[in-house]
């Protein structure tokens, strides 16, 4: 496959319109919303089975999480925290599509005295810059939804009433944004290579004289399914750590307090085997949830036109 690619832009692919470039952004951050709040819908209960598998303090596989869950919290526990990262991840989902977005145009802008493509290592360049802005933004909700869905107790004897409760608590302990750094550099290259896996395979397609728009939606969601898969390929052990370090005490950390102390304690006490709690719920996970993600974002912007 050739390094540069037709600019696979979603309305006049090679063309930049001023009065068009005014609502851009706004099209953009709604049709991320839309793909944001397609994954959790999706994406939720795997999610919630892999949390639960990469802080358990006891070894435990998917099967034994999912049965515990049904038996003692019932089927409604798979959706516990949905409330914040539906909320959440439709505003990180955006934050990435449209700082994406954005970033190609600017190469493109600044490609046009040359070539009036996109490199993959700009493909990548866009995607890493999109999800390391993400990065504040995901790490706080992140943390939020993970220590909800690692809440075993409900009602008076619960440590958070619900994610306002939980917030207050985090932000009086100054935890708020624990995991930060190692969120960034998940998200800053797993979105790299998230974004270069699927624009490379539309591009691909544009190269063979089918514009973006008609593409049919199964070829979306095969593309965005791939993209997921990599994506996580790529990062999944660093998702581990964050979780440790986000379901740790929040007064005495037994895991360290940054990335490499948590990575080495785990390391000590756990094996190398460690990093790879939850991998085949995600790895289930990845697919499905990336499909929707990409085809509602594909589908909402042509709607929006």
């Amino acid at each position: 496959m050739s390094e540069e690619f037709p600019a696979p832009q979603l309305i006049d692919d090679l063309e930049i319109r001023q009065g068009h470039d005014k609502t851009r952004v706004a099209k953009d951050l709604l049709a991320g919303t839309a793909g944001g709040i397609a994954q959790v819908l999706v994406g939720q209960p795997f999610d919630t089975t892999k949390v639960r598998i990469q802080t358990s303090s006891t070894p435990t596989t998917a099967k034994k999480v999912i049965g515990d869950l049904l038996r003692k919290e019932g089927p409604l526990a798979f959706y516990k925290g949905t409330l914040t990262p539906l909320v959440g991840v439709g505003a990180c989902v955006s934050s990435q599509f449209a700082v994406n977005e954005a970033m190609k145009r600017y190469f493109q802008y600044r490609n046009r005295k040359g070539s009036h493509t996109l490199t993959l290592p700009q493909y990548y360049a866009c995607g890493f810059i999109g999800g390391l802005s993400n990065s504040f933004l995901a790490s706080p909700i992140e943390h939020v939804r993970i220590r909800l869905q690692t809440q075993t107790t409900s009602g008076a004897s619960a440590a958070y009433k619900g994610p306002w409760d939980l917030i207050k608590q985090l932000k009086s302990k100054g935890a708020l944004m624990r995991g930060l750094g190692t969120t960034a550099v998940r998200e800053s290259h797993g979105c790299g290579v998230y974004f270069l896996t699927y624009e490379a395979l539309v591009a691909h397609q544009i190269h063979k004289g089918i514009s973006r728009s008609e593409i049919p939606a199964w070829k979306l969601c095969t593309y965005g399914a791939i993209s997921g898969t990599s994506l996580w390929l790529m990062v999944f052990p660093m998702d581990v750590i964050k979780s440790v370090m986000q379901t740790d005490n929040l007064d005495n950390p037994k895991f360290g307090k940054n990335m490499v102390t948590v990575a080495r304690t785990m390391y000590r006490q756990y094996g190398i085997r460690s990093f790879f709690k939850g991998f085949g719920p995600i790895m289930v996970r990845a697919a499905p949830a990336n499909a929707g993600t990409f085809a509602t974002f594909e589908i909402t912007m042509r709607l929006l036109g």
